[in-house]
């Protein structure tokens, strides 16, 4: 089965910034979507994907600008469901026969709403209006508002700001809304897109055990008889993508762990020993710690050892994949939403915050073709598709970890004592956590060991040891992040104990950052 023989959902993307959120919504539903830019989406194209629906997106422009993002009238043809979001409501008035007009202060919308029913029998409604208030809660960011429908619409639902907040043409099954269903605070907001899926006569067939005999088949059929490489890191993307491949191919995978000195504490252990001991793949254990940890002598500037980590990765990566005969494929735990960055709507560049550690450029440099068997996935699929192939909890459920591992969680110059001692605290740290039955509610937590050390008093002794801070933060996708509210008594413990148990620190702290405007991590 491809991803032809299932139902298809067209996500056509103006440029929201939630647009990720929509197809995710719809994935939890068991739909399969794809999200393509407007100006990808030709008639051709839409041949050649046959949706059995289609969303419009939000996005930042306005419609009544010349050359403003439009759909090609062939979508309005296709007999399928339509759904416009936002801005995608106001192309499809407009587009349709409607007017839209420029936001004032009276019709301009931005943050919670309440919508309320003009008329609840359609479908689409089912489930909502049901707390006994007669209204919803939605979320809306517009300036432009629809002022006259589309001839065979009608009002469902109007807000303070926007009198047809949710319209349809019910003939055709057009729907549009001036809200977004798809962000956390419209809290009913999984309930329309259920709705919208249900009178598309979608199954709900996207399920990871499906994928995975898919992927399967797949990768089969690409691979053939031939050897596949894959940079193993022990993160989840790689784990799941070593895992599946050797599901496929069996012997003719064989698995690149780079150990550069950055890891926490028994991690390289722990990764070698499941993935070469209890599921029988070829892995090489490249201990590589002395040339990391040499070239990073002296240096603290966050974006040099960066590249320096990443320079040396693929320069590792190639020697050791020089030594398997007969290699033809690169595979790389590619997700979809990185596969959505590189063709955003906008097609403009963004600001590089920071450089990413990978083995981008080998597969040109090594003649290696490609393998991605989990860009179609977003990340909570893939630990799904982890669970389909037995990977255990321990590893699935593992918060992220990044490419230059420890050496950005030491700011300043790094030294062989300060990332033995940032080893000891972290781990100190993640077993209070589990303790405390924290860990599955937490994105991401770590500590960082800083450049200072402080006066301290341990006994009847003077100590001069090293400041470090705790970082945990809630998340979604990464995006972005807020901190984690941890009790006092919690943090009590835990500096307690960091500071009894690892020799070298003698004051902890706590990052009460969000993201934005900080990063998750300190470098």
């Amino acid at each position: 089965m491809s991803t032809h023989d299932h139902d298809r959902l067209l996500i056509i993307d103006f440029g929201s910034q939630v647009t990720q959120l929509i197809a995710r919504r719809l994935r939890e539903l068991n739909v399969y979507c794809e999200i393509h830019p407007f100006q990808n989406v030709t008639d051709r194209f839409l041949e050649d994907f046959a949706p059995k629906a289609i969303i419009f997106s939000g996005g930042p422009d306005s419609v009544m600008r010349d050359g403003s993002p439009r759909p090609p009238a062939k979508v309005y043809e296709l007999g399928v469901p339509i759904l416009g979001i936002c801005y995608g409501q106001q192309v499809m008035m407009q587009d349709l026969g409607g007017t839209v007009e420029a936001g004032e202060h009276a019709t301009a919308e931005f943050g919670r709403a309440w919508v309320t029913p003009s008329d609840q029998r359609d479908d689409i409604l089912h489930g909502w209006f049901m707390d006994g208030s007669g209204r919803e809660q939605v979320w809306m960011s517009h300036g432009d508002h629809v002022s006259d429908l589309a001839p065979n619409f009608e009002v469902l639902g109007t807000s303070p700001g926007a009198p047809f907040a949710i319209t349809a043409d019910r003939s055709r099954h057009f729907y549009a809304v001036q809200f977004h269903p798809e962000v956390h605070h419209t809290p009913n907001g999984k309930t329309l897109y259920q709705n919208f899926v249900q009178l598309a006569g979608f199954t709900g067939d996207w399920t990871m055990d499906a994928y995975k005999d898919e992927a399967i088949r797949k990768i089969r059929d690409q691979v053939g008889d031939r050897k596949v490489i894959c940079a193993l890191s022990g993160g989840v993307d790689s784990s799941v993508a070593a895992a599946l491949l050797h599901d496929a191919i069996g012997e003719q995978l064989t698995c690149v762990f780079v150990d550069h000195g950055l890891l926490r504490l028994n991690e390289a252990e722990e990764v070698v020993t499941m993935f070469r001991d209890h599921m029988n793949l070829q892995v090489i254990h490249a201990q590589e710690q002395e040339l990391f940890l040499g070239e990073l002598d002296g240096v603290s500037d966050p974006e040099t050892k960066r590249k320096i980590i990443g320079r040396l990765f693929i320069d590792v990566f190639q020697k050791y994949a020089n030594d398997i005969d007969g290699a033809e494929f690169l595979a790389q735990g590619t997700l979809y939403p990185d596969v959505i960055e590189s063709v955003s709507s906008s097609g403009g560049p963004s600001v590089t915050i920071k450089s990413h550690h990978n083995v981008g450029g080998l597969p040109e440099k090594m003649g290696l073709k490609l393998v991605e068997p989990l860009r179609e996935l977003f990340k909570d699929e893939v630990r799904d598709l982890g669970r389909e192939l037995g990977l255990p909890d321990s590893f699935i459920g593992r918060h992220p970890f990044p490419g230059p591992g420890l050496a950005i969680r030491c700011p300043g110059e790094i030294t062989r004592d300060k990332l033995d001692i940032l080893r000891k605290a972290d781990a100190v740290y993640i077993d209070q956590i589990r303790k405390h039955g924290l860990y599955d509610e937490i994105w991401q937590a770590f500590v960082a060991i800083l450049p200072v050390r402080t006066v301290g008093v341990m006994g009847d002794g003077r100590t001069y040891d090293y400041a470090c801070a705790l970082r945990a933060v809630t998340s979604v996708d990464g995006m972005t992040a807020d901190y984690y509210p941890f009790t006092h008594e919690f943090l009590g413990e835990t500096a307690t104990r960091i500071i009894n148990e690892v020799k070298g620190i003698n004051r902890v702290t706590y990052d009460i950052t969000s993201k934005p405007p900080g990063t998750i991590e300190w470098e």
